[in-house]
């Protein structure tokens, strides 16, 4: 009786598992493919989603940061749910064909019940200290020691470039942007939105993170982060490539290979 108690108990769990990770797969709004695992990232001040695919952990991690995601609607409030409905940086990552790949959304982006997720935390708060230390030890649990090269997609940028200058415990090779805001100061104000107070900028950090091995991929078209923005804050033409007919949400599909080599 208890073997049978605790065989309907491990099916249940099964079940219950698998559900979870096809309706996670649904929300994402892409297919995962099926080296990629599912697994929630436990930091001191939030819960992380992630999808990982890890085959040598002794090797290289490449670990791509989603955007701000659905932070506000259509009429400029601020949603329930930051979960993004674009899937470009997700499209990057599951084609990647290195053998550690990790793609780590932001706070509160497909977690359900996070006691610790607010609204400020996708909206004002969106580069707080808090989302990027949790960001940090969410790399560090992930990667260990191992090299690792961060791509960030549009506000995921930031995160990635305020981790390369405060997070010691990444043993980092290099970040690289896609169509990264790296300066909400400037951002927020031509763009006429509410600035975002709570944040931490690497626009004040533009000589620390020179220092940095990177890369940034501009959009021809982009007309929400335009290329002056992130020239302003990288000051390198080299380090910059602006990709013909992208725009701050699509084009980027020829330059895939470069991102993944």
């Amino acid at each position: 009786m208890i073997k049978k108690r605790f065989l309907v108990r491990y099916v249940t769990v099964r079940v219950v598992a698998v559900l979870s990770l096809l309706c996670l797969s649904a929300c994402a709004g892409i297919e995962v493919p099926e080296d990629f695992q599912y697994k929630e990232v436990y930091t001191k001040k939030f819960t992380l989603a992630s999808w990982q695919k890890i085959t040598n952990p002794k090797a290289p991690f490449k670990i791509y940061i989603e955007g701000d995601g659905f932070a506000f609607d259509a009429y400029g409030r601020p949603t329930a749910n930051p979960t993004p409905r674009g899937k470009m940086i997700r499209e990057v990552a599951f084609a990647d064909p290195a053998p550690n790949v990790v793609y780590l959304a932001r706070p509160c982006q497909f977690v359900k019940d996070d006691p610790m997720c607010d609204v400020r935390y996708w909206t004002s708060a969106r580069f707080a200290p808090a989302v990027i230390d949790s960001s940090c030890e969410a790399v560090g649990l992930i990667a260990g020691n191992s090299p690792v090269t961060l791509v960030g997609y549009s506000g995921g940028g930031m995160v990635a470039g305020l981790l390369s200058i405060t997070c010691p415990i990444i043993n980092l090779r290099e970040v690289v942007t896609v169509a990264g805001n790296l300066d909400h100061v400037t951002w927020t104000r031509m763009e006429n939105l509410t600035p975002l107070n709570e944040s931490m900028n690497l626009a004040d950090y533009k000589k620390k993170f020179a220092n940095v091995p990177q890369r940034h991929y501009v959009g021809a078209k982009d007309d929400v982060v335009p290329y002056g923005v992130t020239m302003a804050v990288v000051g390198d033409r080299r380090k910059v490539k602006v990709v013909p007919g992208a725009s701050h949400y699509d084009g980027f599909q020829g330059i895939y290979p470069e991102i993944w080599n």
